[in-house]
């Protein structure tokens, strides 16, 4: 079936730190087993990086929908300067 992508750009300035929800990243594949998308980072963020909240500073490459409706992923900026929005990708 189609893949459907919606994707919200998350502003964070230095140092903060964004749970992602099911307001930034939500996808359907048609399918009713939404727990089985499964999102690959392929461009993480310019200043930072997407993290699972139960492994803080380790830099994750993937995350699963149940991750997100859970409320286990988050971004964050590493304090770098140059705060602006990122577009999960």
């Amino acid at each position: 079936g189609d893949i459907v992508l919606l994707a919200k750009p998350v502003t964070l300035t230095e140092g903060d730190r964004v749970t992602l929800t099911t307001d930034v990243p939500v996808a359907t594949d048609g399918t009713s087993k939404p727990e089985k998308l499964l999102y690959a980072v392929s461009l993480p963020p310019v200043h930072g990086q997407i993290e699972h909240i139960n492994y803080p500073g380790v830099p994750i490459s993937s995350y699963s929908q149940l991750d997100v409706v859970a409320q286990k992923a988050s971004d964050v900026h590493d304090n770098s300067h140059g705060a602006g929005k990122e577009a999960l990708r």
